[in-house]
């Protein structure tokens, strides 16, 4: 269960990234962790597990709107 504590420790984070390559390393850390929580989620059906992976998808998506910027 160390993947669900690292998720839970990045989620509890502060979200403040000030640069372009501080914002793709949590955006590749995220979706690593979203991996990982689904193959666990693949064999307990854990709904709790979902959740966390909902959340961390909000976050993982607000980074990648940042990353993107303004058309």
């Amino acid at each position: 269960m160390d993947i669900i504590s690292n998720a839970l420790e990045f989620e509890q984070r502060k979200q403040s990234f000030k640069t372009t390559s501080e914002r793709i390393e949590a955006s590749r850390e995220v979706k690593n962790l979203i991996l990982s929580l689904n193959k666990i989620y693949k064999e307990e059906k854990d709904p709790e597990i979902m959740d966390l992976m909902k959340r961390l998808t909000v976050i993982k998506q607000k980074i990648e709107k940042r990353l993107k910027g303004r058309p």
